[in-house]
């Protein structure tokens, strides 16, 4: 994968995901699949997938430092949790022989288009339930036992681990979703991250290609900014999760 069409067609993905993260979620739908018909073996191109677009989680977390303000304990215990578990989920990548891990791309791609599908269905319920529920609710430090589960997820694969983290947040702590929205973002920020920085020892990032996608990512991320309020997310949403099914139908059929 080094002719210039190839590194072209990856920056355009990686352009897509960027602004596609920016408006809905769901762009490691777009670039993954990418990267594996471009002729990047499967365990790389996760890999290079999640270094390139690890940068673009940072720009989500400033965006929303302002309703980060205020959560500095609960964020010294969820943050950790996604530390932690993202280096598990890159060390169990790592582990998983090619063949095994092809295997199972299409169901992770299913699973995470269903997990964009369910998104703004989980934000309404979340409303409902802050709204309705006064009731006490558990002590958060049990959140990081789910965090982390679903943090280890997001080492291996990464696709829909917001949706994840949201609904684990939701379900244990009593905020407002504006604020858990945020709390969801800097984890999101640590799993990427941590996993991403395990990964640059591991030999596998395809660099000429990670770095043409980190730059296409950034700029889809400013792009996807400024079509905010032109966009509706949802019908975005909808469009990523169709061509995950897709996608996923296409790995099932090829074996």
């Amino acid at each position: 994968m080094t002719s210039i069409i190839g590194f072209i067609l990856a920056g355009l993905a990686a352009l897509a995901a960027g602004a596609i993260n920016a408006l809905a979620g769901g762009g490691t739908l777009i670039t993954f699949p990418a990267l594996v018909a471009l002729g990047i073996p499967a365990v790389a191109a996760n890999i290079t997938n999640t270094v390139a677009l690890s940068p673009g989680y940072l720009g989500g977390t400033l965006a929303q430092s302002k309703d980060l303000q205020g959560q500095e304990k609960r964020l010294w215990l969820m943050i950790p949790a996604g530390v932690v578990g993202g280096i598990i989920g890159g060390v169990l990548l790592l582990y998983t022989g090619e063949k095994i891990f092809r295997s199972l791309v299409p169901f992770l791609i299913l699973l995470a288009s269903g997990l964009l599908a369910i998104q703004d269905p989980l934000r309404a319920w979340l409303l409902r339930r802050a709204e309705q529920n006064k009731a006490h609710t558990p002590s958060e430090k049990w959140a990081m036992i789910p965090v982390g589960l679903a943090a280890i997820y997001g080492g291996y694969f990464g696709a829909g681990l917001s949706v994840i983290v949201l609904a684990v947040l939701g379900l244990v702590i009593e905020d407002s979703l504006t604020r858990l929205n945020a709390t969801k973002q800097a984890v999101g920020f640590a799993v990427n991250v941590s996993a991403a920085i395990f990964f640059l020892f591991s030999g596998k990032v395809v660099w000429p290609v990670a770095i043409v996608m980190a730059i296409g990512a950034l700029l889809g991320g400013v792009l996807g900014g400024k079509l905010a309020g032109r966009v509706k997310p949802a019908t975005l949403r909808w469009i990523v999760v169709a061509i995950g099914v897709v996608v996923s139908i296409i790995y099932f059929v090829r074996g």
